[in-house]
């Protein structure tokens, strides 16, 4: 009776097991020969791959403020000096002959030096070329021969269920490879400023392997992998790739130009969906409406209207601000892009070319002496008021009074403030500023004299 029971609970446990979760099984062939290993593609590409390792000096903070902290516990002043960090991610050769690589902003940044080590252990000094912190790219450089490259996917052609490989360096373990499908695709959302069009993956990615290689099974790049989504900080089958569409892009106009030169349509927009729609009597499901248009925009040029809905770009549908956001904010400047949008429920095509959305930033010290070191540009949250910080320089009488890279400002001494030209008339000639600000899910007040 005892051994009964042990083999009838066995055999529960064996169902249930087989009902779990699993890691992908592996493709039946690749290039149309069977396999049974993965081996033969690794051996191939993995050489492309690179372990990064950056070094970068930190300013060292104390809670309460440096003085005030040192003072109470008697702490020396060297204390409080800056400190050298140190950290690792991964890269992939790209360009074999001029030595680039890709990999992301959030590893090589804001780095002081940077070492690669290839996969035969060879190690050299790398450095930056250009990033850019809003799609988290960046290229950086090597002189050296005999480098292996790999070659770069049309990630548009990839498909839910696809199987693919990443390759990085794990907790700086070195080259690791990891195997899955693609999980879904045009993941956005991440992070709240960003320009997302994720692939999803769950091949295992972990610390470390942000700025390796998500590979399809015919050997080709199609995502830099990027970020994870995890409580604990380690895999749980969600990861993130930049689809090689926007790495591309984000790449050639870093080496094309030196920087990122961002399409710029000039509106504000928010989200639009049936029930709204209805009310301002157009019979569409969802989109951008545009409540704001800048003078002498591309949207202007193009002929659009606040209250226009803009419902597709380039042929592909829009379902909201947060899209329209994205679509735009992918394309360079100079791009010619067709507009689908309604108006009194007809529907509209029209194109016209992007700014640029460098031409719309305004340095802090030319509002108030305050916000020096500051830069403002128009906002590009999903909001429709404010204007956002694009960067704020430290030690800045703008750091110092507490802005920071990515605030929203939604009124000025209680005035709404919707755009650049709002803030300075409201600003201009005013010893005392009370900003409203929108950081994340919080807000606040900031005073500045």
């Amino acid at each position: 009776m005892i051994t009964k029971t042990r083999m009838t609970v066995a055999s529960v446990l064996l169902a249930l097991l087989s009902l779990a979760p699993t890691q992908a099984a592996l493709p039946q062939s690749v290039r149309d020969k069977p396999v049974t290993s993965l081996a033969p593609l690794v051996e191939e590409v993995a050489p492309a791959v690179v372990n990064i390792r950056v070094s970068q000096t930190v300013a060292r903070r104390y809670p309460f403020g440096d003085d005030a902290f040192r003072r109470f516990f008697s702490l020396p002043d060297s204390r409080s000096g800056p400190r050298e960090v140190a950290s690792a991610g991964s890269g992939v050769i790209v360009d074999a002959e001029r030595g680039y690589i890709l990999t992301n902003h959030h590893v090589v940044g804001d780095a002081d030096t940077i070492r690669i080590s290839l996969m035969d252990g060879t190690i050299l000094d790398a450095k930056l070329v250009g990033s850019d912190p809003a799609t988290d790219i960046a290229v950086i450089k090597v002189e050296a021969t005999g480098l292996t490259e790999m070659a770069i996917g049309d990630s548009t052609n990839a498909r839910v269920g696809d199987f693919v490989i990443a390759i990085g360096n794990p907790f700086g373990l070195g080259h690791t490879v990891t195997s899955g499908i693609i999980s879904a695709l045009g993941r956005t959302g991440i992070s709240r400023d960003a320009y997302e069009d994720f692939i999803q993956t769950d091949a295992s990615i972990n610390p470390g392997n942000s700025g390796g290689a998500l590979v399809n099974m015919n050997g080709e790049l199609i995502g830099i992998n990027s970020a994870i989504i995890s409580r604990s900080g380690g895999n749980v089958g969600i990861g993130f790739a930049v689809p090689t569409e926007i790495a591309s892009s984000i790449m050639r106009q870093i080496l094309d130009f030196g920087e990122v030169r961002r399409g710029l349509l000039g509106v504000n927009i928010t989200t639009i969906d049936a029930e709204a729609a209805e009310a301002l009597g157009n019979d569409i499901d969802s989109g951008a409406l545009i409540t704001l248009i800048q003078a002498e925009s591309a949207a202007e040029n193009a002929g659009l209207q606040v209250g226009d809905i803009i419902v597709a770009v380039n042929s592909k549908k829009v379902d909201g601000a947060a899209e329209l956001r994205n679509r735009i904010g992918l394309l360079r400047s100079g791009d010619e892009i067709s507009i689908q949008y309604v108006r009194d429920n007809e529907t509209y095509l029209t194109s016209t070319e992007l700014g640029r959305a460098q031409d719309q930033k305004v340095l802090g010290e030319e509002i108030h002496p305050g916000l020096s070191g500051s830069v403002f540009a128009p906002a590009s949250a999903t909001s429709d008021e404010g204007v956002e910080i694009d960067e704020v320089q430290d030690g800045s009488p703008a750091a110092q009074r507490g802005l920071r890279a990515g605030d929203l400002i939604t009124h000025v001494n209680r005035e709404p403030v919707r755009s650049l030209q709002d803030l300075r008339e409201i600003a201009g000639n005013k010893r005392i500023l009370f900003l409203n600000v929108r950081r994340g899910d919080r807000s606040l007040m900031l005073q500045i004299r």
